[in-house]
């Protein structure tokens, strides 16, 4: 573990399945969310993931779930807003995805330790360490 309280930027995935509730990740990823709040982790989300989130909940609930979403999330995470240079790293690390590039970007210009996901296939071959919620929460003081 880098530091006492590490930094983590929390990808999609884990907070939607909070949001969600989405079997059988919902608990690893809630004791994630409750380690932020508890300040046991300084937490971060990249700024394009905002927009993604709301958009979902407001599909599968409504637009009240998803102010109420985005709201909780930034009482707890620090938004780590994408530059240009940021996107132009993105396309220079090869992944599949674009969106999970421009996450893994975020990370590495927020200073975070982890990325937190349960998708760690998606990230092979990235300059920063991946881990899933359990592997994280066990770490955690």
């Amino acid at each position: 573990m880098p530091s006492a309280r590490p930094r983590l930027l929390i990808d999609i995935n884990v907070i939607l399945d909070v949001v969600l509730a989405r079997q059988p990740w919902v608990d690893d990823s809630a004791g994630i969310l409750d380690a932020l709040s508890q300040n046991r982790a300084i937490g971060f989300v990249a700024g394009h993931a905002i927009t993604t989130i709301y958009y979902v909940v407001q599909r599968r609930s409504d637009r009240v779930a998803a102010t109420t979403a985005v709201s909780d999330l930034l009482q707890i995470c620090d938004v780590v807003p994408s530059s240009g240079a940021d996107f132009r790293r993105a396309l220079t690390l090869g992944l599949g995805d674009f969106e999970d590039a421009v996450t893994v970007a975020a990370a590495l210009t927020s200073g975070a330790d982890y990325l937190v996901t349960r998708n760690g296939k998606d990230f092979r071959g990235v300059p920063i360490t991946v881990r899933s919620p359990g592997t994280v929460l066990a770490l955690l003081p």
